[in-house]
């Protein structure tokens, strides 16, 4: 029964040591699988770092072929853009140098990562496994660990693989790495010949900017020489085409002959013809100015005159509706009266006449006929005829009217120029108090017609305006200070009333 339980027992012993191998072959496994899954990705890795290695072999034989061809001692348009691509393609290299030893140090850093777990687990995973496999031959279930074994056998087989494959890659990673390098020496070599080729522009500039400064000064010189014959005075066309045959000996000698001639006429002015000439030029100029400004004063005057008769004809029609409302106004104020009004005119001598309103139209027409447009210089004021009994012959003068008669007429042409020219308010103040009732009552009257297209503010101590007000303000003086109040009719009358009583 012992011999019975103990086996029992190794056999409980057996199939937990069984379970647990079986976990650890599964966990195997699946790092095998992760294993290929990340093998995958750095195998098109690989690829694509040999594409970029194809393709940077191609530019490096471009590059060679280029290398064979002779620079020129001055570059053309073309010798700068080719310098442009190399450029170009040197900071291309540079970046796919760049991208190649990225690409470098993560496959370094995997592999890395693969062999730390291999060392670090797998390894040491597999020793136990082993032992354990050893220690299952000697006991039973011999059929489960021969499978085990076969099972161990493969996933020792596929890491086998797995570090050849890793042993492939870190020989493709040194081959790339020496790709690199000559790739870097090539990229040096072409930026001293892109220095070289700077220097040689740089020294073509200078030769360049020689060349301009020299020409500068002999363009310079031309123009001193040119500006030499031009003081000679202006010579024949046949002078320019006799002398291009000769040497410069002969040039020299008929030069002296020349000279020794013209000594003979030092005292003759060589200028004049130029000077005449010159002359001419500058009086047809004057003249053209001459005509241009006589036009732009004719159009002025134009102008002038146009606005002249304008501002003419605006008086005219002002004082003829100001004169025809004056009648019309003065008519219904005084009924049976009579008013006009009169322009006066002066003469040249400063003498003075006066026309009435019906009869000053026909009066510039006649003056008319001395100056084409009429001045308005000619007015110098407005007086006032009435007669308030109607009969042209007391017809009288504002000097002669009394004090109520004049504020009477002063309100007819008042109320005449609103109808004109209507303003949006008027102030009245004790306009009332020198006319009579039935001249109050007629002021009141028009007031209250006018009133529609304005608003009137009068101040009064008589009772005929304020039968037509709309509003009503009492003015008090308390203590030194004045008050104004809103006051109904009956105490505006009754406060009318009381001050005339005691006034």
């Amino acid at each position: 029964m012992n011999q019975m339980q103990q086996i029992e027992t190794q056999q409980r012993k057996f199939k937990a040591s069984r379970d647990s191998i079986l976990s650890e072959m599964k966990m195997l496994k699946e790092k095998r699988q992760q294993s290929e899954k990340t093998y995958m990705p750095k195998q098109r890795s690989l690829q694509s770092l040999e594409a970029s290695l194809h393709a940077m072999e191609s530019t490096r034989e471009s590059l060679k072929a280029e290398l064979g061809t002779d620079l020129l001692s001055q570059l053309t348009l073309e010798d700068q853009r080719r310098v442009d691509d190399l450029n170009d393609e040197i900071r291309q290299l540079q970046q796919d140098n760049r991208q190649l030893l990225n690409e470098r140090i993560k496959l370094e850093g995997i592999m890395t990562r693969v062999e730390t777990y291999l060392n670090e687990n797998l390894r040491k995973r597999l020793d136990q496994v082993e032992q354990e496999l050893n220690e299952l031959r000697e006991t039973e279930g011999g059929t489960v660990l021969t499978a085990t074994t076969s099972e161990l056998d493969g996933i020792n087989k596929r890491v086998k693989d797995t570090l050849a494959r890793s042993e492939d890659l870190d020989v493709l990673v040194d081959k790339n790495e020496i790709e690199i390098k000559d790739h870097l020496k090539n990229m040096d070599r072409w930026k001293s010949v892109e220095k070289e080729q700077n220097d040689a522009i740089n020294h073509d500039t200078k030769e360049l900017e020689k060349m301009t400064n020299r020409q500068g000064m002999l363009l310079k010189k031309k123009e001193e020489c040119m500006k030499k014959i031009r003081e000679l005075g202006s010579l024949p066309q046949e002078a320019f085409e006799k002398y291009q045959t000769l040497t410069l000996k002969q040039l020299f000698r008929k030069l002296e002959q020349c000279n020794t001639e013209l000594k003979k006429y030092s005292h003759v002015n060589k200028k004049a013809l130029d000077q005449f000439v010159n002359f001419s030029e500058q009086k047809e100029k004057l003249i053209k100015r001459q005509e241009e400004l006589d036009r732009g004063h004719k159009s002025i005057m134009e102008l002038m005159n146009v606005l002249e008769l304008r501002k003419y004809e605006a008086i005219q029609l002002t004082f003829k509706q100001v004169s025809k409302n004056f009648s019309e106004v003065f008519q219904r104020l005084v009924p049976g009266g009579k008013a006009t009004l009169v322009m006066k005119k002066g003469d040249a001598e400063g003498s003075q006449s006066q026309d009435e309103s019906e009869g000053g139209a026909d009066g510039e027409k006649g003056s008319g006929s001395q100056s084409s447009v009429p001045s308005v210089d000619h007015f110098t004021g407005v007086g006032i005829r009435v007669s308030f009994t109607g009969k042209q012959g007391e017809m009288r003068e504002m000097q002669q009217l009394s004090g109520g008669q004049k504020s009477l007429v002063a309100l007819a042409l008042i109320f005449a120029i609103q109808k004109c020219d209507p303003a949006p308010f008027y102030l009245f103040d004790e306009i009332d108090q020198a006319l009579d009732a039935q001249h109050r009552k007629a002021v009141s009257d028009m007031i209250v017609t006018l009133a529609g297209h304005a608003q009137f503010i009068t101040t009064t101590f008589r009772p005929e305006l304020l039968e037509s007000a709309d509003k009503f303000y009492g003015v008090k003086f308390r203590n030194k200070v004045s008050h104004i109040d809103v006051i109904s009719a009956e105490q505006a009358k009754d406060f009318v009333e009381d001050d005339t009583t005691h006034g």
